[in-house]
């Protein structure tokens, strides 16, 4: 079962349409759909579909060639081009005449292979691309391969793509059309558990109860889950223990650079170039106080939820996991998990405060959201603001609660004030709520009229 993905899907059909040449670069990390995306687009469409295995430059002919032979023929015949310039030249030979989508997926073992290989591309891209009618994809997970040597400037194919891609995993809003029968609070409490990426998504058996599930993956050493974060980090980095070490202190709570760096005993310049990576690959975020560009106050944290809950959870309890003793590991998790839970309620408030700007229905037209704090200047206290989000002369600022108390009056009030620390004209206030609102809060939000209380029922039905 395909889901989501509409806006690309349209992009893809869009430039396929276009009945010219046309070249996509489609990226993402490892397990967030690439290539179900591109499955997709091409399955009613004349299509070579190539992936690139980890081997060397004649294994990946061979099949490339295979590939060719079977779209041209129908015959998976024991020929190989004595190169991939011939091959290349053969489909774009096959393009002049009918719209063909040529794919080559997992581009980066193709290419580290045979060196030449972007070179040749470019060459035919700019010899034939006014008379072809192939619509070229090349698709990769390694990111860091895909930005500097094909998509930046200085690479061989920079200012030859006509699209590019980059795949990112679900919201939650997104997600949750994987689960059909989870109960609301479920669905969050799931997203929570393994984030937006589709492969994760589908660990996820919503007949069953989230306990059920986390015993199923994260404390199973057989899941594929449960060695997911080590296994992601051997195939994207080249010294994946420091970078396990680097995740696993600010998923402990070192969210300062100096931090992170006394904890795992590197120096700060080193630790940037990790976290650098790892924020290239969507694991880790990188956060000032909303408005402020100061790196004093820079922190960092776990993006991706299923990393986020592994590193939480599990490097704590693995003795015990691995002696199978699941219950007892899941007993130490469970009173931990609605405070866990309250981050992830503020990243789902976040995303649909962007869905409502999106539907023209958010009270102020921010350009971007995002945490303040910062110091009282009169009370010389700490203060923080979940979201705060901004357009010239207004501005709105959000409180997530994920309790099973109903939020009251003293929230509101504490938001107003802390809003006095920021001068805008216009101001609108967010609350959001896991279980409502009492009468007092409900009343003096209706005085208000500045104010909209949303209830997270309220937020599935969006």
């Amino acid at each position: 079962m395909f889901i989501g993905r509409e806006q690309e899907l349209n992009t893809l059909n869009k430039l396929y349409h276009s009945d010219r040449f046309e070249f996509a670069v489609i990226y993402g990390r490892r397990r967030v759909g690439k290539t179900a995306l591109i499955s997709e687009f091409t399955k009613d469409k004349d299509t070579i579909f190539f992936t690139g295995v980890e081997t060397n430059a004649k294994q990946n002919l061979d099949n490339f060639s295979r590939c060719i032979m079977e779209f041209g023929t129908g015959i998976a015949a024991d020929f190989s081009f004595a190169s991939f310039q011939a091959a290349l030249e053969y489909v774009f030979e096959l393009a002049k005449t009918k719209r063909i989508v040529l794919v080559i997926d997992e581009y980066p073992y193709v290419a580290r292979a045979s060196k030449s290989l972007a070179s040749t591309l470019q060459l035919l891209i700019d010899k034939n691309k006014d008379s072809s009618k192939l619509f070229l994809i090349l698709c990769g997970s390694s990111m860091s391969y895909m930005e500097d040597h094909v998509l930046a400037y200085k690479a061989p194919l920079y200012g030859r793509r006509t699209a590019q891609l980059k795949i990112s995993p679900f919201d939650f809003f997104e997600a949750c059309l994987y689960f059909t029968r989870f109960s609301g609070i479920d669905k969050a409490l799931a997203y929570g558990i393994v984030g937006g990426t589709p492969q994760y998504l589908m660990q996820i058996n919503d007949s069953l109860s989230i306990e059920e599930n986390i015993k199923n993956t994260h404390l199973n050493p057989t899941s594929s889950i449960f060695e997911e974060p080590n296994n992601l980090l051997k195939q994207e980095v080249r010294e994946p223990a420091i970078y396990n070490a680097v995740v696993t202190a600010i998923a402990t709570g070192c969210s300062k650079m100096n931090e992170i760096s006394n904890k795992i005993d590197e120096d700060t310049s080193v630790c940037a170039t990790y976290i650098k990576n790892l924020i290239t690959l969507g694991i880790v975020k990188k956060e000032s106080p909303y408005g402020e560009k100061s790196s004093r106050k820079t922190i960092y944290s776990i993006e991706d939820n299923m990393f986020r809950f592994w590193y939480r959870f599990v490097p704590e309890n693995t003795s015990i996991i691995s002696r199978g003793a699941t219950d007892l590991a899941y007993k130490r998790i469970a009173p931990e998990f609605p405070s866990y839970m309250g981050g992830v309620f503020e990243e789902i408030c976040k995303q649909y405060l962007w869905k409502l700007l999106l539907e023209d229905q958010c009270a102020v037209n921010f350009s971007d959201l995002g945490r303040w704090w910062g110091t009282n200047p009169k009370t010389r206290t700490q203060e923080e603001i979940d979201i705060m989000g901004t357009d010239k002369d207004s501005a709105l600022f959000a409180e997530c609660k994920w309790t099973n108390e109903k939020v009251d009056l003293g929230v509101l009030e504490t938001l107003v004030e802390r809003s006095n620390l920021f001068n805008y004209k216009k101001k609108h206030f967010y609350l959001f709520a896991k279980t409502g609102f009492t009468k007092g809060c409900m009343d003096k939000a209706a005085e208000m009229g500045n104010v909209t209380l949303v209830s997270y029922d309220e937020m599935l039905k969006a």
